[in-house]
């Protein structure tokens, strides 16, 4: 069963793919939902995800495959239909076969993040080429990286961070991490009660120390890239 909001975005979903031939933004799925934030967007995906609605397609910049469609006798939503309590039935359709994955591959280019204090990881429609080798399964993006308090674990200001786009980690991760929905930056992720530590990896900085409930987890990093001029 889907809620309207889930049953409002697949509909928006398929409706750019016959379009256009690709999956629409975050930003597009955000304004044509009335939602406020992309977080929303977000938790729509992954709970579609999750039901088996709709795949990620590895490693690809905006690639979103539905496997599952609402039944064409139902009416899609409008936006003012509520966002929970609504639902509609879905009937299965067969899925399209996965493209290859190519030695070169496009990600996501999200700004800068910062590897100090934090600053604001500032998203954006621009991407750039990564080795396919470089990267495993799942949805990832990069960030450029500003500052120097990484540079014990190899991280150094103007690199690129790889990250896996996930919502949890283990301890002792390096993540990307969102202070109070306004602020990223890349640390260890250290789980202490009920309490989240930051930790850097240059002796230079302290620890940056919060309530686990301000903290959220963006994703967790997989790869470096590094130019060298």
């Amino acid at each position: 069963m889907l809620t309207a909001k889930q049953h409002e975005l697949i509909r928006f979903i398929q409706q750019k793919l016959e379009e256009t031939g690709i999956s629409p933004s975050f930003e597009e799925m955000k304004e044509a939902l009335d939602l406020k934030s992309k977080s929303g967007v977000h938790r729509l995906i992954s709970a579609l995800e999750e039901r088996g609605f709709i795949r990620r397609l590895p490693n690809r910049a905006r690639a979103l495959e539905i496997v599952k469609l609402p039944e064409d006798a139902v009416t899609s939503p409008s936006r003012a239909a509520p966002a929970n309590d609504t639902v509609v039935s879905i009937a299965s359709a067969k899925p399209a076969a996965p493209e290859p994955a190519n030695d070169i591959i496009d990600v996501p280019l999200h700004g800068r993040i910062a590897a100090g204090a934090p600053i604001e990881a500032i998203e954006g429609q621009s991407s750039m080429p990564v080795p396919a080798a470089l990267l495993g399964p799942g949805d990832h993006y990069a960030l450029e990286v500003s500052g120097d308090s990484m540079i014990e674990a190899g991280i150094f200001d103007g690199d690129f961070a790889l990250v896996k786009r996930c919502e949890s980690a283990r301890d002792g991760e390096i993540v990307v991490a969102l202070v109070d929905n306004e602020e990223a930056t890349l640390k260890y992720l250290r789980k202490d009660g009920p309490m989240v530590r930051l930790d850097p990896a240059n002796g230079s900085y302290e620890p940056q120390i919060y309530e686990a409930g301000r903290v959220q987890v963006q994703g967790k990093l997989a790869g470096l890239l590094r130019r060298y001029h």
